[in-house]
């Protein structure tokens, strides 16, 4: 049933009611805030729509639908219908041509409407069919069908619905994901392709609106995971046992409108919440049951529920909600009292394929588990398939592509929402600190990753190459001037804190803990074999230098000693110059997935990460460590890691790296003694706890 619907400036009101609206507005100040809304609405409509989507038309035979049968559904999934058999026989053809995984039922609870229509749908296969005696009205109904089902969820479908590919399975894995949430709901679209509602918004004078009415649903601030207001009970999923503790929807608001608003507020005051799932698509034939005259029939308690709605939670909505049509982007999040955090890098992190990302994950998640409303901006404005939904459905709007628009424009329509803003990496940082200084009032922390000038200044010498020394200066100068201009600056480790400090006097500058490990394995015997391992990401020239030396100058005095030994090479984007070191002795594996990496690190004897250059905290190195695959690196490899040199061994040239390779090879007590002392290191220093608390405490984010 839905709740509310946003109206356009002045549309569907008697002449005498649109001049009070207006009076109203006017005294009120809200006149100006309604006309943007109501030219936002406008230029809407202008807009062509959405391609339109699948949908059964037409006449359906009942004899023609079979709806799956399951022993023990984990869902039933309770239509209330009064009549309306057409719509009915569609809704129930759609749920068959796509049957979700997870086992279910229909319960349809049709509501002694006299249609004699209503028989054709007991020839419907598999379907529980409940035809009540008399009529209990909508929310009667939807109650007592609840207590006929004893499945683990509950969701209440409307017959004037047409269900769309992963619409149960989607809600199903979003609550069995998140104990915190007792409900979730779809995103519910038009025939026609345009949005109906992505969740709903209250606000803190009981009015709503059905959140990007006539909006083009592909959107991407449509499109991410997040706790809402209310979810329309035209598609609300909700545990059983959460809705029969509350009595199922309150028979106050019977007999229909506003009671999904209100089971939402009453599982909040139970310290559980209502999540959307853009992944849930229905769509709506809205108005089809009750009609839209908000003056006649049914529709009539809608403007009555709307008021017992306000009157009941008044105090929750004055300190909870905001002031109709502002603070938007809190609005929409719940974000009422919580502090958003703006994450700006080049792209939308890739954590399967370079450590940079990895932090980046590493602190975004550290932002949602100390309860952030968090915002990521990618700079190259590119939707990256896969990685975007990951962090959409962790819960975070990523912003991309055309319809994000100009930064510029976004920051000027949501800074004054914003609190913190972290940025990533100095040749994306620069030119979004202006915008942000004028349109908002956040502070402003740079993570830098490492100190690009540093390392830079490092492979010039290392290459003898002047042309990148010329670059390294230009780098630093960069970053300097990143520095001057933030709040706070932080990098991996207090050693580049420092150095950072010493060249810009005056700034404030932290380091912290950049990689995050949840879990840690418990120690296991040395593997057999002699397999050598290196992990890289290859796109960042240091690791293809440091594979070249461990092939060319280490490798080989390890297999004079150890004629068995073979070195695996595991990373992401490998050039052409790693490519050629494959051999009889050499293997390359590109590309892999976490499982993969996984299998590698257990099933090696050596983790070796020869760096002759570089600067920072090594996500390799400190992979190996949380592992517990006996580590050999260099000074560079072990930078930014205080007290390693008591736990590995730190090697400067091939000889000496190359003994410690075979010590540990050789030696099942050392190794053992090895892998035991790194996974203490890694859980003192690299534990998710300790990046939460080290991030928040550095940056003020």
């Amino acid at each position: 049933m839905v709740l509310f619907f946003r109206k356009e400036l002045l549309a569907s009101c008697t002449f005498a009611n649109r001049i009070a609206r207006v009076a109203w507005w006017t005294l009120t100040g809200q006149l100006p805030q309604r006309l943007r809304w109501w030219r936002a609405a406008r230029a809407a409509r202008r807009l062509p729509p959405p391609p339109q989507v699948p949908q059964i038309t037409g006449n359906v035979a009942p004899d023609d639908i079979c709806l799956p049968a399951h022993a023990n559904p984990v869902v039933c999934v309770i239509v209330p219908s009064y009549g309306q058999v057409d719509y009915t026989l569609r809704c129930l053809a759609a749920i068959a041509a796509s049957p979700p995984q997870t086992p279910f039922e229909v319960l349809l609870a049709e509501d002694c409407s006299g249609d004699p229509a209503v028989a054709a749908l007991r020839r419907v296969a598999n379907l529980r069919l409940v035809e009540n005696p008399r009529n209990l009205g909508f929310l009667l109904n939807a109650n007592e069908a609840a207590q006929r089902s004893d499945a683990e969820f509950l969701l209440f479908l409307n017959n004037d619905t047409q269900v769309q590919p992963g619409w149960l399975d989607t809600l199903v894995e979003l609550l069995r994901q998140r104990p915190d949430a007792d409900a979730a709901g779809s995103k519910l679209i038009y025939p026609d392709g345009r949005l109906q509602e992505a969740g709903g918004i209250i606000w803190n004078d009981g009015s709503g609106w059905n959140y990007g009415r006539l909006d083009d649903p592909a959107r991407p601030v449509y499109n991410y995971v997040r706790e809402v207001d209310y979810i329309s009970g035209a598609a609300l999923l909700v545990r059983r046992a959460a809705f029969a503790a509350l009595g199922g929807f309150d028979p106050a608001f019977a007999p229909a409108y506003c009671e999904d608003s209100d089971l939402a507020f009453r599982l909040r005051a139970e310290g559980t919440k209502m999540l959307y799932q853009p992944r849930s698509v229905v769509l709506h034939f809205e108005g089809i049951t009750h009609g839209t005259d908000l003056g006649t029939g049914m529709k009539a308690h809608q403007v009555t529920n709307q008021q017992r709605l306000r009157t009941r939670w008044h105090d929750t909505l004055a300190a909870e909600h905001f002031d109709p049509g502002t603070h938007i982007l809190r609005a929409r999040d719940r974000a009422h009292g919580k502090r958003v955090a703006l994450v700006i890098d080049h792209y939308v992190p890739q954590p399967d394929r370079d450590a940079g990302s990895r932090t980046m994950m590493a602190f975004m998640e550290a932002f949602l588990r100390a309860g952030r409303i968090v915002k990521f901006w990618t700079d190259n404005g590119a939707y990256s398939a896969g990685y975007t939904e990951a962090l959409q459905d962790r819960g975070i709007e990523v912003i991309y592509g055309p319809t994000g628009g100009s930064f510029e424009s976004w920051i000027a329509e949501n800074g004054q929402d914003i609190d913190g803003v972290l940025l990533s990496r100095p040749h994306t940082s620069g030119k979004y600190i202006a915008p942000l200084r004028h349109h908002s009032t956040a502070r402003l922390a740079y993570y830098g990753h490492d100190l690009h000038g540093m390392r830079m200044r490092n492979q010039a010498a290392a290459t003898s190459d002047t042309a990148l020394a010329a670059a390294a200066e230009a780098a630093e100068r960069q970053e300097r001037e990143i520095w001057r201009r933030v709040d706070v600056v932080l990098y991996p480790s207090e050693d580049e804190a420092r150095i950072a400090a010493s060249l810009e006097p005056g700034i404030t500058a932290h380091g912290v803990a950049a990689y995050a490990f949840a879990d840690f394995p418990a120690p296991r015997p040395p593997p057999a074999g002699e397999t050598i391992l290196f992990v890289a990401g290859f796109g960042h020239p240091p690791n293809e230098d440091a594979a070249c030396w461990l092939v060319r100058d280490i490798l080989p005095l390890v297999r004079t000693a150890r004629p068995h030994a073979t070195l695996s090479i595991v990373g992401s984007n490998p050039t052409a110059r790693v490519q050629a070191l494959q051999g009889e002795f050499v293997r390359l594996a590109a590309n892999v997935t976490d499982a993969e990496l996984a299998h590698f690190y257990a099933t090696a004897r050596v983790a070796a990460v020869p760096l002759r250059y570089g600067a920072g905290v090594k996500l390799k190195v400190v992979e190996a460590l949380a592992q517990g695959t006996p580590l050999v690196t260099t000074e560079i490899g072990a930078q930014g890691c205080p007290g390693l040199a008591q736990v590995i061994d730190i090697a400067g040239d091939p000889t000496a790296f190359a003994a410690a390779i075979m010590r540990l090879l050789a030696d099942d007590t050392a190794w053992s003694q090895a892998a035991a002392a790194q996974i203490a290191y890694a859980k003192q220093h690299f534990s998710t706890e300790v990046v939460q608390k080290t991030l928040l405490a550095a940056s003020g984010l």
